[in-house]
C-alpha cells in the first residue's frame, strides 16, 4: 500500500477579504449597476470570506490577454510550485534526490518544458526522475493524481513519488463580456499549491522528520466520467485566456450520480457509507457541497472540513482536496484503522475516489 509521508500547502503572499475582490470585479469588468447586484448577492452567497492571490488586487487591470497572462502564470506557478514541494519533502524527512517520480497537475496554465522540468534544476531532482504533468482535468486532478501515484507505487513498491498541485485561478479572471458564470467563478475561485509526498509498501518508515503525524495509506482508488455531461463544466478558450464552462446543472449531476459511485467502490470493499469516518471531499462551491452531503446523506461534521477550507481559501481546483488532507492530518489523525474516503470531482462531470485508511 502507498504510505503518505507528508501533506503541505502554500499560499501567494496577497490575502483580501471577498467584499474587495466583489469591488474590483466590478470595477475591471466595467460593470452596470444591475449586474453589480447580481455580483454583490452571488460573491455573497459563495460561502468564502478570503482568498490568496498571486497578484497584488491593483495589478489585475494590467494584466491582459493570453500571452502576458500566461507568462505570468509560468513564472508564479514555477515559484510556488518550488516552495510547497521543497516544504513536503522536507516534513517527509527527504531529499529531492530521493524521488523516483513528481506528477504535477494544473489547469490554470499552459507550460512547456513543463512545471516539472523546471523544477528539476530549481529543486535538485534527479535528472531522471519519472514525470507526469496533468492538464486537463481540473477540479478532480488532485484525487486523480493520488490515484495514478498509488498506482505508479503499486507497480514500484520501493520508490518515492511526489504529487503537486499548483493553481493560479485569479489569472484567469474575465474582465469582459461577462457571463452569470463568470460572475459565479470570480466569487470562488482562489490561488494556491500544495504537495504530497508518498513511497511504496517496500520503502521503511513513515513519520516525517519535523515530528507531525505522517498521513493514511492508500488502499485503492477508482474513476468515473458521468454520462451525457461534457459540457456541463470546463474550460473554453477565448481571446483574453480560458473562459470558464459552468451550467445550473453540475450540481444535480453530482447528487444523482455520486451515492452510486461511492457506494458500488466502498462495497468492492467490503465497506459502506457508514463505515467511512474521514470524509475529503472537493468544495466545488456551496450548492456542491450540499448534493454531496444530499446524495450520501451524510452529517454535516462530515463535510465541515470542506467548508471550511472554502471559506479560508476559495476553491483552489486540483489543490482543494490535498489541502483539506492536509488539514485533517494535522489536525490529529483519526483512530487508527478507520478510513476515509477522498472525492474529487471535476471536467466531464468526472468523479475520482480515493479509498484511505489511517
Amino acid at each position: 500500500m502507498t504510505k503518505i509521508l507528508a501533506v503541505r500547502s502554500a499560499f501567494p503572499a496577497h490575502r483580501y477579504p471577498q467584499p474587495d475582490f466583489t469591488r474590483t470585479v466590478a470595477e475591471l469588468g466595467g460593470l452596470g449597476p444591475a449586474q453589480r447586484t447580481l455580483l454583490e448577492r452571488l460573491h455573497g452567497n459563495a460561502g468564502v470570506d478570503t482568498r490568496h492571490i498571486v497578484l497584488p488586487l491593483p495589478d489585475y487591470g494590467a494584466v491582459r490577454g493570453i500571452v502576458a497572462t500566461n507568462n505570468r502564470y509560468i513564472e508564479k506557478a514555477t515559484e510556488l510550485g518550488e516552495r510547497t514541494l521543497r516544504d513536503a519533502l522536507e516534513s517527509a524527512g527527504l531529499s529531492a534526490r530521493d524521488l523516483d517520480l513528481l506528477i504535477v497537475t494544473s489547469v490554470t496554465g499552459v507550460a512547456v518544458p513543463s512545471l516539472d522540468a523546471r523544477l528539476i534544476p530549481r529543486l535538485g531532482l534527479r535528472a531522471d526522475v519519472k514525470r507526469l504533468p496533468i492538464f486537463g482535468l481540473g477540479c478532480v486532478a488532485g484525487a486523480a493524481g493520488l490515484g495514478r501515484l498509488h498506482d505508479y507505487l503499486l507497480g514500484w513498491p520501493a520508490h518515492t513519488a511526489a504529487l503537486l498541485a499548483v493553481e493560479l485561478c485569479s489569472l484567469n479572471w474575465p474582465v469582459s463580456d461577462m457571463s452569470t458564470a463568470d460572475l459565479v467563478v470570480s466569487g470562488l475561485f482562489g490561488d494556491g499549491a500544495a504537495a504530497l509526498v508518498a513511497t511504496g509498501a517496500r520503502v521503511p518508515g513513515g513519520d516525517g522528520r519535523d515530528g507531525r503525524a505522517a498521513g493514511p495509506r492508500v488502499i485503492a482508488s477508482r474513476s468515473e466520467v458521468y454520462p451525457d455531461s461534457g459540457d456541463t463544466l470546463g474550460w473554453r478558450l477565448g481571446s483574453d485566456g480560458f473562459r470558464i464552462v459552468l451550467t445550473a446543472e453540475l450540481a444535480d449531476v453530482v447528487e444523482r450520480r455520486l451515492a452510486g459511485s461511492v457506494t458500488a467502490f466502498l462495497a468492492s470493499h467490503g465497506l459502506t457509507v457508514d463505515d467511512v469516518k474521514t470524509w475529503v471531499c472537493h468544495p466545488g462551491g456551496p450548492r456542491v457541497i450540499d448534493a454531496v452531503q444530499k446524495s450520501l446523506k451524510l452529517p454535516d461534521s462530515a463535510v465541515e472540513a470542506s467548508r471550511r477550507s472554502l471559506a479560508q481559501a476559495g476553491n483552489l481546483s486540483s489543490v482543494s482536496v490535498l489541502h483539506i488532507l492536509e488539514q485533517v492530518v494535522d489536525g490529529g489523525p483519526p483512530p487508527a484503522g478507520s478510513h476515509g474516503l477522498m472525492i474529487g470531482l471535476g471536467p466531464g462531470v468526472s468523479a475520482e475516489l480515493v479509498l484511505l485508511r489511517w
